[in-house]
């Protein structure tokens, strides 16, 4: 059966079953005495029958090849038609990655818009002057900003500023600090019985304050420059005896001493 899978294998067969026939029939003629006209019939009849069953074993392996070739040519489009749907899948699925992750890009940033708009709401921890409190981000932003115009020389600005400050934050942890620069603004625009006035406030109302014998000495600068030495020697001589061991102290008995 093997052999008779090649047409030309099918030709060649075939031609050999012809050739025995043809001899049969040789052999059936010559010798006539020995075979009758039965028995030739017969032996054609069953030539003619092999030939039949080769000719329809050959098409039906013809037809048995055709369909394998139909069936091999369907499943290859089977194949490429499943690789095109896998490549449009994986196409589709890349997107989806893609879309996913640019979501996930989106939601992290809203989120950090969020967590930055709610830090702006939130108290802070700060240090000034030794002291440590919490404050209003936006109550560190005006004392910062009162402070810069101080240190930039705009004093008439800065003593508007911190008066500001004072009124917007009356609580505030930076008042003691707020109440002695503000001083030191009034002093700088030599408006002498404010920055005075501001000085006690403070000295009066936080006199352990780390500014507090700052504010002494200021005092007594500024009862110099209104020309009342005397009271500027007492507050001198105070601030010696109740901050003795400040560095306030050691510029007052310096002044103390020009004042005799």
């Amino acid at each position: 059966m093997n052999m008779l899978r090649s047409p030309i294998l099918h030709r060649t067969a075939l031609r050999t079953l012809l050739a025995a026939g043809l001899l049969t029939g040789y052999a059936c003629s010559g010798h006539a005495a020995l075979f009758g006209d039965d028995e030739a019939r017969r032996a054609i009849l069953e030539m003619r029958q092999r030939v039949d069953s080769v000719q329809q074993t050959q098409q039906r392996m013809s037809e048995e090849s055709a369909q394998t070739r139909r069936s091999m040519l369907e499943l290859q489009s089977q194949i490429e038609q499943l690789k095109s749907e896998q490549a449009k899948l994986r196409g589709q699925n890349e997107q989806l990655l893609r879309d996913v992750a640019e979501l996930q890009r989106g939601q992290r940033d809203i989120a950090k818009g969020v967590d930055e708009r709610l830090r702006q709401f939130e108290p802070v921890t700060v240090t000034v002057d030794g002291q440590e409190f919490a404050a209003d981000p936006n109550e560190k932003r005006d004392f910062e900003a009162a402070l810069a115009k101080f240190r930039s020389g705009s004093f008439p600005e800065a003593a508007t500023a911190f008066a500001s400050f004072m009124g917007q934050w009356p609580k505030s942890g930076y008042g003691p600090s707020a109440r002695f620069w503000l001083g030191n603004a009034q002093y700088a625009a030599r408006s002498y019985k404010e920055a005075m006035a501001n000085f006690r406030i403070l000295l009066n109302g936080s006199p352990m304050h780390a500014r507090a014998p700052e504010a002494a000495l200021a005092i007594a600068n500024c009862q110099i420059e209104l020309k009342d030495t005397k009271a500027a020697r007492k507050t001198l001589e105070d601030l010696i005896k109740a901050y003795p061991n400040s560095e306030a102290a050691s510029a007052g008995k310096n002044r103390l001493a020009s004042l005799k």
